[in-house]
Formats: structure tokens, sequence, C-alpha cells
């Protein structure tokens, strides 16, 4: 097994690997993103073996990128949000989809500063008002419609259609 922390290395870029480095914890933040806020919805959408997702939000809480508060909902039941420092973490996200979709093409989203409708360039800035917008100033919306086999969960479906980031 791999060692998840760096040690040995005096780096900025590695202390923040040891919090976002492991393997599905981008998914998960995505998600979050996107307004997942559920354990069984990032289940759902993520198939994810229950342990690693239970893991993975466990460490992020540690970290206070997320923060647990109950489910006013649901009696017994958990929400996870992201914190400020979370909320941190979307210009890096969102750079990293970006790289994902010029190169590989595929899961195109469309983001977009509320304010004005412009799309976000690839900093995740809107080219008409210069700014970063917050995620809560974000549209996403799907590129095309699904194609045949397209997966069915709560969060894809949710993703079939515009939303402003952190609704779901």
């Amino acid at each position: 097994m791999l060692p998840s922390s760096y040690d040995r290395q005096d780096c900025s870029l590695a202390r923040a690997l040891e919090v976002v480095g492991e393997r599905w914890t981008l998914l998960v933040l995505r998600d979050a993103f996107y307004g997942v806020r559920r354990f069984n919805d990032f289940l759902a959408h993520l198939d994810m073996p229950r342990t690693v997702l239970s893991n993975r939000l466990r460490s992020l809480v540690e970290s206070g990128v997320m923060v647990k508060v109950p489910d006013p909902g649901h009696s017994g039941r958990w929400l996870y949000e992201l914190t400020d420092d979370g909320m941190g973490l979307w210009p890096a996200l969102y750079a990293l989809g970006y790289w994902g979709a010029r190169q590989f093409g595929r899961g195109l989203m469309m983001f977009t500063h509320d304010a004005c409708g412009t799309p976000l360039d690839p900093s995740a800035r809107c080219g008409t008002c210069g700014v970063l917008p917050a995620p809560n100033e974000i549209f996403v919306a799907p590129l095309g419609v699904p194609g045949p086999g397209a997966r069915t969960d709560p969060v894809a479906l949710g993703l079939r259609g515009k939303h402003r980031l952190l609704d779901f």
C-alpha cells in the first residue's frame, strides 16, 4: 500500500495532495460542488465502495474541507457541506475538469457566471466581468443529451438540467 503522506517533501503541493490526493477524493469534491450532500447520493452516483466513501468523507471533515451537519429532514442522518477552505478548491477542480474535457472530450458541462451568463474561461474566471465567481454564483448545464446507457441515479438525473452549483 502506498503511503498517504509526503513527510519528506517540503512543498505546499505535497501538503495539498495529502488532503485531496487519494483515489476518489476529487470526485467526492466534484459531487459536493454539484450540490450533493447526502451519503447515499454520493454512494449512488460514484459507485464506490461504502467503506471508501465513508473514509474519504471522514478525511475531508478532519482536514476542514467539509463539515458534517445533522440533516433536518431525517433524524439521525447527516449532510456533508463544503467549508470555506473546501470552496477554495473550486478553481483547481474546475481547471482540472476543463483540461480533462479538452483532452478527452467527455462529460462536457457548461459553467456560466449567473450575473451575466458568460461561460467561465479555463481559469474559472468570467471573461465579461473579469471576476472569479464563487461557486454559488455559477450555473452548470450539460452540453448535449445523455446517450444510451446513461446513468439514472438521482445525481445523474439532476445534472441533466441547468442548476446552480451547490444546489441539488
